[in-house]
């Protein structure tokens, strides 16, 4: 099974994909896509046509996504959500399955706490996937997600139930 995980951005869209064989997970690879501009329309589009791409080139079998919080800023939240929305869109389009996870609840699958810092996260994906470099914040969110659904899937194939 291979799996595209999205951390979503309207500036910065962190990806990562990984793939599940025999229980083993692999890397294969991560990214932001990033987009400029004051148009913020145009930069969901180009949100959009980024995931579409790595999706089209990666062929995943599913997408894992980080779902919409409200931190401080309702405004900065709303936006989050057109960028998720974008993302999402752009995998329906190859009916892929979406997958929607609360950020402690990936931050807790990879951690093992859901107050992780974004440093420890990236440590843990680093030596989860035995990377031989450190990734971005952006795309080590978005693996992060990936591990949080392959773990999740896992679980849930060995209780007998689907996700």
């Amino acid at each position: 099974m291979r799996i595209l995980g999205i951390d979503p951005g309207s500036r910065i869209t962190g990806f990562g994909v990984i793939e599940v064989k025999q229980g083993r997970i692999q890397y294969v690879t991560s990214g932001c896509v990033r987009v400029s501009g004051s148009d913020f329309p145009l930069r969901l589009k180009e949100v959009f046509d980024g995931v579409r791409q790595i999706s089209q080139h990666y062929q995943p079998d599913c997408m894992a996504i980080e779902k919409v919080f409200v931190h401080k800023n309702v405004d900065s939240a709303l936006k989050l959500g057109q960028a998720r929305g974008a993302a999402i869109c752009a995998v329906l389009e190859q009916a892929l399955h979406v997958y929607e996870y609360a950020p402690t609840e990936i931050k807790k699958s990879v951690v093992g706490k859901g107050r992780a810092a974004k440093n420890q996260v990236q440590h843990m994906v680093t030596v989860l996937l035995n990377l031989p470099g450190v990734p971005q914040e952006d795309a080590a969110d978005a693996l992060a997600v990936a591990l949080c659904h392959a773990h999740t899937h896992s679980a849930l194939q060995r209780l007998g139930k689907n996700r």
